[in-house]
């Protein structure tokens, strides 16, 4: 039987034909530390975060400001160096990675969407969703192709032409997913993605964000301080103080079912509930809901 909290990938291969069929995660955190050093004081922003996420997952890291949520999604992003644990995603021990490799393995693994939508204010929505295709050498025309087909996949193609100060928020934030998925990454980081949306707009960009995760398998890890916005993804992890407090299925969601009957128990995650000891989720289930 695989130990529990060690990846997968660097355990041993074989495994019986039980374990063949079983899924391994895309990602595997463990220990994940942060401490920030302001002045003669330190403050821990992550303090030992430990979980698995699977190819599929709409995941949810979720919690109120300072809670340690972005600094999350910058570690597994590979934005900020941790100060202690350990990352692997789709087999790459990012937390070893130097600058130049943490460039090289976002651009070909990784999409963003954000909160501002950072789109180029003096390019056309084509122009922005090709521009990662341009830093991996694809030409103008093929570029310029794969962008025009993903911006119709957002139900935006007639947008094509226009700058971002010629577009609405939602126009603009279809366009960030659409460059977010140009590359086809495996996973996707979303932070905040609907925080400068209206009501109406945040519903559409969640169900195609929805949409995007069930049919393309992608894997998509989005920040959010809002429960209801949370309560779209697949599973939430609910983090306060730097620690994963409590995690929450989304009834229904097939790929979380898939795991299980996989693998025969729900994702590794180690909570840590308020005010008691620690558990492990796979070994408490009642946590679920």
């Amino acid at each position: 039987e695989r130990e529990r909290g060690v990846p997968s990938f660097i355990t041993e291969t074989c495994r019986g034909d039980l374990e063949r069929t079983s899924m391994e995660p895309i990602i595997s955190v463990r220990n994940l530390k942060k401490i920030f050093t302001i002045g003669d004081n330190k403050v821990t922003a992550l303090n030992g975060l430990d979980f698995d996420i699977y190819q599929g997952e709409f995941i949810a890291i979720v919690g109120t400001s300072g809670s340690g949520k972005s600094t999350c999604l910058n570690m597994l992003a590979g934005l900020e160096k941790p100060s202690e644990g350990i990352i692997h995603i789709v087999g790459e021990e990012i937390e070893k990675m130097n600058e130049s490799e943490l460039v090289t393995f976002r651009r070909n693994h990784v999409g963003f969407i954000f909160q501002s939508y950072n789109l180029i204010p003096f390019l056309d929505a084509v122009e922005n969703v090709a521009m990662p295709l341009m830093f991996r050498g694809v030409g103008k025309e093929e570029r310029n192709k794969a962008a025009f087909q993903y911006l119709e996949l957002m139900n935006i193609a007639k947008e094509a032409n226009h700058t971002p100060n010629q577009m609405s928020g939602g126009q603009q934030q279809r366009v960030g997913i659409a460059r977010a998925l140009v590359i086809d990454p495996e996973i996707i980081f979303a932070d905040e993605p609907t925080g400068n949306l209206d009501s109406h707009t945040t519903e559409e960009v969640l169900t195609l964000m929805r949409k995007i995760v069930e049919e393309q398998k992608k894997t998509l890890i989005m920040v959010t301080h809002d429960p209801h916005i949370a309560s779209w993804s697949d599973r939430q992890l609910r983090i306060v103080d730097g620690r994963i407090v409590e995690t929450v299925l989304r009834e229904g969601s097939k790929i979380e079912e898939e795991i299980l009957e996989k693998n025969g128990e729900r994702p590794f995650t180690v909570v840590h509930p308020l005010n008691t000891e620690k558990k492990s989720e796979g070994e408490n289930d009642e946590k679920h809901s």
